[in-house]
Order: structure tokens, then C-alpha cells, then sequence
């Protein structure tokens, strides 16, 4: 091979590098345009089916009205197959036809239970490019893999709840600024870098595909419900032995709700196992943040630089989403 062909290689091999973490970083600079008043969007359940007029549904139709905004929910939206809405193949097709309409404006994963990394698995890649995505629980999946795609516009809430965590979701998608949400100090000492926030067992299911996000300069929020503390304890041991949580700058936690007779006497607490398995890290970690299942539900933005306070408790957008 002629020396002219080993640098034509090399420079190739060191753009393609470069346009990989240009896409990779694409989530904390390029946001999608702010929603107005005539916005289209698309209502899809990538996971758990929905009865047929949910009262979510008739909810979330009347709030985007108020907003001047037009929720289209397909028939498809009310589909089955077993615990499904639709086929792994049908709830694909779904996600990657208003994914890729120019004329949807957002999508709302109104879905949950389970189901979204079978249809990540159908094999369709997500498109480096903005792209405003509402979810959380089980649709952490598809944020997660829409960040590691390099899109950015991912958003972990939810649309019910009371108009306060509605309208602070309306703020992000309209390109208003937001209050900084408030939890405990857990470990003193600030952070900064962009988000990534999910359901922890959601994440856990996603170590070794390429849908979990490097973490490596992340601020990371994690919530669950449903999981006894001995799992969380199995959980973020594999985290720790994987060296997922190496590089992460800071740690926040949101709600974590089991079942009380799943903590027998003697066993670790839920705040013991959360303490004994992160506290080692020597990272600013903020405990009680109002993230996850249960009420309230607020919004955070993935991508977007954040400011993590280990001693008031603190957790700051450094800009708008």
C-alpha cells in the first residue's frame, strides 16, 4: 500500500471519528424548533396496550387544544396483540412512519408496561437529527437510544399529573426556560454535563446493546418503581462492575417505590442500598429528586447541560431545552 493510499485511510478513518462525536455531541448543541400553535402530534404506544378512550388520552387532547396544538392518535393507538398494542413489527412500522413525517412536530409515547427495546430490536436506526420525543418508564428505551443516535429532543416526563408538570413540560417544548427541580444533598460538591435520564431497570436491560449512551461526563438521574431494594442492590452492582458509572459526573435520584412487604426485618432500606452502593463513588449525588413514577412527575430534558448541587440539593438547565 502506497503511503498516499495509508493517509488517505488514516484521514478518512480520523473524519469518520470526527462526524461520529460531532453526531454524539449533536444532542447537547442542536435542539428541535420550539412547538406553536398549529403543531402536529403524533400519539403512539410502542409498549403495553391502551384501552380504547382512555381518559389519558381525552386529558392529553384537551390540554395540547389549549396549547393550540393537534394530537392525532391513529386507530392503531387502541391496538392489541396479547399484552401488546400491535405486533413488534406494527409498533415499528408506527414509530419509524412519524418519526420520519416531516408534517409531525412531536411524538408523545403515551404507551408504557413494556415493549419499546422489542421494537428498538426490529432494527430500524434512529436519525442524527432533532426530533422532539415525550416519554418515560419503559419509553426510556427509545429516549436512551434516540441520545445514543445522536438525536436530540428527547424529553423524560409524562403528560399527566397536575397543570404544574404539564406546563412545565409545554415550557420545554416551546423553548421556555424552567424552575430548577429540588431533592436532598446526598454527597456535597457540583457537576455539570448533559443529561441522561431513565428508568434504572430499563437501562440495566440495554447494557451491552447500542441504545445505552455513554455516560462518561453525564450528569445521570435514575428512577424505578416496582423493584424491592435487594434488586436495585443487583442492579447497580452490575452498573459498578460493567464501569458504566466511571466518568459520570453526578448523580441524581428520583423516586424509587417498592412494595413494603418486599423489606424484610434486617434487610437493607431502599435509602441504605442506594447510600451504600453510589455514596463510594465520590460523586455529587442529590437523593429525593421529584423524577419518576408517582406524582410529581417533572420534566427533564436528555441532552441538555445541567448543574448538579450535592449540598443544597439542587438540579439546574444551563439553558433552555
Amino acid at each position: 500500500m502506497s503511503l498516499w493510499r495509508r493517509r488517505e485511510l488514516l484521514l478518512g478513518a480520523l473524519t469518520a471519528a470526527a462526524s461520529l462525536s460531532a453526531a454524539a455531541q449533536a444532542a447537547s448543541q442542536d435542539r428541535p424548533a420550539p412547538l406553536k400553535p398549529g403543531a402536529r402530534i403524533a400519539a403512539l404506544a410502542p409498549g403495553t396496550w391502551m384501552e380504547r378512550g382512555d381518559p389519558l388520552l381525552e386529558q392529553l387532547r384537551w390540554r395540547c387544544r389549549q396549547q393550540g396544538w393537534v394530537l392525532l392518535t391513529p386507530p392503531e393507538l387502541s391496538g392489541q396483540w396479547r399484552w401488546f398494542s400491535g405486533t413488534d413489527q406494527q409498533r415499528a412500522a408506527a414509530l419509524r412512519q412519524a418519526w420520519l413525517d416531516p408534517s409531525i412536530d412531536a411524538l408523545f409515547l403515551v404507551g408504557a408496561g413494556w415493549g419499546s427495546a422489542r421494537v428498538l430490536e426490529q432494527g430500524w436506526t434512529i436519525p442524527p437529527r432533532p426530533r422532539w420525543c415525550v416519554g418515560f418508564s419503559d419509553c426510556s428505551a427509545l429516549l436512551l437510544a434516540q441520545l445514543a443516535a445522536g438525536s436530540s429532543g428527547g424529553i423524560h416526563g409524562w403528560f399527566g399529573g397536575s397543570s404544574g408538570q404539564w406546563q412545565r413540560l409545554v415550557a420545554l417544548l416551546t423553548g421556555a426556560s424552567v424552575q430548577p427541580l429540588r431533592g436532598v444533598g446526598m454527597r456535597p460538591g457540583l457537576a455539570e454535563g448533559p443529561l441522561v435520564v431513565s428508568n434504572l431497570t430499563v437501562a440495566t436491560s440495554l447494557i451491552g446493546t447500542p441504545w445505552l449512551p455513554s455516560l462518561k461526563g453525564t450528569v445521570l438521574v435514575l428512577e424505578d418503581t416496582g423493584e424491592a431494594p435487594y434488586r436495585i442492590d443487583r442492579q447497580l452492582t452490575q452498573w459498578r462492575a460493567a464501569g458504566l458509572l466511571d466518568g459520570v459526573r453526578g448523580i441524581g435520584l428520583g423516586r424509587f417505590s417498592w412494595a413494603e412487604d418486599d423489606v424484610l426485618p434486617g434487610d437493607f432500606s431502599m435509602a441504605e442500598i442506594l447510600e451504600e452502593r453510589l455514596g463510594s463513588l465520590g460523586l455529587p449525588i442529590v437523593k429525593d429528586l421529584p423524577v419518576g413514577h408517582g406524582r410529581p412527575n417533572l420534566a427533564l430534558p436528555l441532552g441538555v447541560s445541567a448543574r448538579l448541587d450535592g449540598r443544597t440539593g439542587e438540579l439546574s438547565l444551563m439553558r433552555a431545552a
